[in-house]
Order: structure tokens, then C-alpha cells, then sequence
């Protein structure tokens, strides 16, 4: 088994691979995070840690919100909360995706250890008494690393967004990660820096005293 010192963001080949094996346990996982390294794999796959050139982010003032988003949010059709159902936004984001998931039963596991230690949190979006969306992530000094994001009803994951980013401006967070970029997310306001800046960027933000809760 590998120790922890081999997650090491300069160690990334071309591709971002940092190294493949280790486990999910919490100190390995924090010690990735504080590093600029992830995990990120398939089910019976072994553990990929990833460090991107570039890498994928959204600055706290740029999401994008189109018009219709400022209806729903106006509308007064979905209620926010954070932190009540982490299992249930967790599992949420595994389901449904037609491309398969690297949300895995492991990882699962290990983000609800991480849930239970007051460093992965979630948003979630209620219509009515029903979970309709929303998204989690890790939070470490003033930084957070957006993991993943779902929805059962129309933009409800788009104002699980919104209220994220309003919360990491209120509480003074400096450094939103979203890893990769897609179309999506894109759309939304995200954008990509250099592997060398974010790792500043990260040193910077993990220093800040700032609280999700």
C-alpha cells in the first residue's frame, strides 16, 4: 500500500495522473485535497489521484445566471438547506447518470466519514417535502471543492449553485475547485488556470479561517 506522502501535484504525468492505489481513508483523502490532488475513478477500477493542467474553477464572483434561473429562484418554489440530508444528496449524484458514475459504494463511505468530521457538507434543494436537487463538496480553511451535483426537477441543482457560492462569499472562502471542466459548468461561469496558479491559489485559501457551518 502506498504511504501518504506519495500524493504530490508536481509528481502528475500529461495526463494529470499523480498515482494510482492508496485508499479512501479520511487523513489520506484531506492530505490529497491540501496537496491540489483528487481521486477520481471507476468501480473496479483501482484509486486514480488526479492533479489537471489546467484545472477547473469558478471564481466566487462569476456564475453566470440566466434569466429564467432568476425566475425560479424568485419564484419561492424551492426551499435550501445545508447539511441535512448528506446521504441523501451523496447517493443522489451516483444515480441516474447514463454515463455511469465514480461515485462508488467506497467513496461513498468515505465522504460520509468526512461529512461526520464537519469537512464534506452538502446543499439541498426541497419542493415540498421531496429532495430535488443539490450538490456537495469539501471544505477546508477557504477552500471548497465542489464534487458533484444532481437534479430530480427542473434547475434545482443550478440554485443549489447559487446558494453555495452566496454562502462561500458570505463566509469568506477564496477558492472554488470543480476539478474538470464540461460544457455545462462552462455555461455556468466556470473557467480554467494553470495548474502552477491554483496550487497557489490553494496554499493561499487553505490558510484563511473561514467556516461552511
Amino acid at each position: 500500500m502506498l504511504t501518504l506522502p506519495f500524493l504530490l501535484a508536481d509528481f502528475a504525468d500529461e495526463n494529470g495522473l499523480v498515482a494510482i492505489g492508496g485508499d479512501l481513508g479520511p487523513e489520506r483523502l484531506m492530505q490529497a485535497y491540501r496537496s491540489g490532488v483528487f481521486s477520481w475513478y471507476s468501480e473496479n477500477e483501482p484509486i486514480c489521484w488526479w492533479s489537471p493542467d489546467p484545472r477547473a474553477i469558478f471564481e466566487l464572483d462569476g456564475l453566470h445566471i440566466a434569466r429564467r434561473l432568476r425566475r425560479t429562484l424568485r419564484s419561492g418554489g424551492f426551499t435550501v438547506t445545508v447539511d441535512r440530508d448528506f446521504a441523501g444528496v451523496i447517493r443522489g449524484c451516483a444515480q441516474g447518470r447514463t454515463e455511469g458514475t465514480w461515485i462508488t459504494p467506497e467513496m461513498i463511505q468515505a465522504y460520509e466519514t468526512l461529512h461526520a468530521r464537519n469537512y464534506a457538507h452538502s446543499i439541498e434543494v426541497w419542493q415540498e417535502d421531496e429532495l430535488a436537487g443539490g450538490l456537495y463538496g469539501v471544505a477546508i480553511g477557504g477552500f471548497f471543492a465542489g464534487e458533484s451535483m444532481f437534479s430530480r426537477r427542473r434547475d434545482a441543482s443550478k440554485v443549489a449553485l447559487v446558494h453555495l457560492m452566496e454562502r462561500l462569499r458570505q463566509r469568506g472562502f477564496q477558492l472554488f475547485d470543480i476539478q474538470f471542466l464540461t460544457e455545462h459548468t462552462t455555461r455556468l461561469g466556470a473557467v480554467e488556470i494553470p495548474r502552477s496558479e491554483y496550487l497557489v491559489r490553494l496554499r493561499e485559501a487553505l490558510a484563511v479561517s473561514a467556516a461552511f457551518i
